[in-house]
């Protein structure tokens, strides 16, 4: 009876399972002439979702304006004026990252583009990258659980900070490889 315990817990264990399984399409930095750098500017990638979000803004006389996505009356109860707004449903991947040599991030599994909203601190303007892509459930073990990876088609970008981007790898998952390079028109440093 002891045997057949130790077989069934050594039957499910698996040692052959990635370390490094997260995911995600990894961006190069380069100045304009293709050379690695480290970007000297703040960098925040925002990614669009689709829909809208209900969001309540809070107001009273002689005190800081409140901002909650669900509707505060407790607030409303202390003498808060209410006003109600619709936003998108975007959410922050990467925030505010410092001198970044490669960003790292997630894709969606269902939609076959991701646009993604570079922002930076010294720069304005803002870059949009729209990246097309298909999406397929991939298994190494089944203990290991499923994976979506990922297949790059195109990608295209706005020039407020970047010169162009180009597919280095089309292949995403969790190797590590740079997938997307950005070549930057102008290096801050």
């Amino acid at each position: 009876m002891m045997a057949i315990g130790v077989m069934v817990l050594t039957g499910c264990y698996s040692n052959n399972c990635p370390l490094e399984n997260t995911v995600t399409c990894n961006f190069g930095c380069y100045d304009a002439e293709g050379n690695a750098i480290s970007y000297g500017d703040t960098i925040t990638v925002t990614t669009l979702m689709p829909g809208y979000k209900t969001v309540y803004t809070y107001r009273k006389l002689g005190n800081m304006t409140v901002t909650k996505d669900y509707q505060d009356t407790a607030l409303i109860n202390q003498g808060y004026t209410e006003t109600t707004s619709q936003q998108r449903k975007d959410t922050i991947l990467v925030n505010k990252k410092y001198g970044a040599s490669n960003i790292k991030v997630p894709m969606s599994y269902f939609n076959e583009e991701d646009t993604l909203i570079f922002a930076y601190q010294m720069i304005s303007l803002k870059d949009t990258i729209k990246i097309r892509h298909s999406s397929f459930p991939h298994v190494e073990l089944p203990e290991c659980g499923a994976y979506r990876f990922h297949t790059l088609r195109t990608v295209t970008a706005t020039d407020a900070a970047f010169d162009h981007v180009e597919i280095s790898n089309p292949n995403v998952n969790y190797d590590g490889s740079i997938n997307i390079k950005i070549y930057f028109n102008g290096v801050v440093e």
